[in-house]
């Protein structure tokens, strides 16, 4: 997997010097990681700076602590990520590449070598998502464990209690498309998420099901002489589909949007179009169910994008990326850090 085609260009020193990159970033990224969780079950005794006063005890968790380590202290940290950087020839060639001959972890069997190997780069690539989302957090909510609420600008003040807001994430918005607060607007991009979400699922489905049942007999178009069975599944059927087949489609999109009034404080500007037949009386399992129906929708619009992907990159929405004309996999397939489930990554 490597969409940005870093690899591309099949250059094994460039993809040397960048996988050396990513296995530092990721060493640091598990330390901080773990530097950011230890502090809350464990910390030091005694003083971090006798001369500063500043014991370990009062240093703050997360960003916070930037601020009361002493100058030498940063000091120290540079001088020794100078000393790791320069004492070992890292140039191109050298058996450098992350490698500072620090073996303990490492074995002496080929195989299992390359297990933990892969799994360094693993822990490492999780690390780097981890740490991220924990700066991210910390420097909005005050810290890296807080509650959003707390976001002085955060939109779950004003829509936390809505549908969609599930565990594990909460009420999840990076971009703050609701920051502002419109009841309006929020209802109006509800009402458009729940559209997509369905079309995604539709969407879903419809690429997946003649892969595993047999398709419709007869004619597709009888004037046109175009069976179901002609048809090709995912990107490939949309040139066999008949200009009549995507007017029907288009027609049928068109009278559920103007069938029924969808503006603002009506039924039907929250995507409800009167279809209850998989609702319920009870007000529990109706919520229940309308938050499985976002959940769902999310997870096919991610889908499907990925299907579409896949699909017109290797002909298949199943498809092996090493059929990816550009593929980098030709390149570097067996290098370590393919893992499954995503392979190249």
């Amino acid at each position: 997997f490597d969409p940005l085609g870093f690899t591309k260009e099949g250059n094994v020193d460039n993809f040397k010097r960048r996988r050396a990159t990513e296995i530092k970033h990721g060493r640091i990224a598990m330390l901080a990681t773990m530097g950011y969780i230890t502090p809350e079950l464990f910390r030091f005794d005694g003083y971090l700076s006798r001369s500063a006063g500043v014991k370990y005890a009062d240093i703050p968790n997360g960003l916070a602590a930037f601020s009361k380590v002493p100058f030498v202290g940063w000091v120290q940290m540079v001088a020794y990520c100078l000393l790791v950087e320069i004492s070992q020839d890292q140039s191109q060639g050298a058996p450098a590449q992350g490698d500072f001959g620090f073996k303990v972890l490492t074995s002496s069997d080929p195989a299992e070598k390359e297990k933990k190997l892969r799994a360094e780069l693993a822990n490492g690539r999780l690390a780097m998502m981890a740490i991220i989302g924990m700066f991210f957090q910390d420097g909005l909510t005050g810290s890296a464990w807080g509650d959003w609420a707390n976001y002085t600008e955060s939109p779950l003040r004003a829509f936390e209690n809505e549908l969609g807001v599930q565990a594990p994430t909460g009420f999840f918005d990076p971009l703050g498309l609701s920051s502002d607060g419109s009841v309006d607007n929020f209802k109006r991009r509800r009402a458009s998420e729940i559209k997509h979400g369905r079309v995604a699922m539709l969407a879903t489905m419809g690429y997946m099901t003649p892969e595993i049942t047999a398709k419709f007999p007869g004619y597709l178009s009888y004037s046109q002489s175009s069976k179901f069975a002609d048809v090709p599944n995912g990107l490939a059927a949309m040139s066999k589909v008949p200009v009549l087949g995507w007017a029907q489609v288009a027609a049928y999109g068109a009278v559920c949007d103007v069938s029924q009034d969808q503006s603002a404080g009506t039924p039907g500007a929250a995507g409800d179009f009167g279809f209850k037949v998989i609702t319920s009386e009870d007000e529990e399992t109706l919520k229940r169910k309308l938050n499985s129906e976002l959940a769902n929708g999310r997870l096919a619009m991610m889908a499907i994008i990925g299907l579409f992907f896949q699909d017109g990159l290797t002909g298949g929405a199943y498809g092996d990326w090493a059929n990816y004309t550009d593929s980098p996999l030709r390149a570097f397939e067996s290098e370590l850090g393919a893992q499954a489930p995503v392979g190249f990554f």
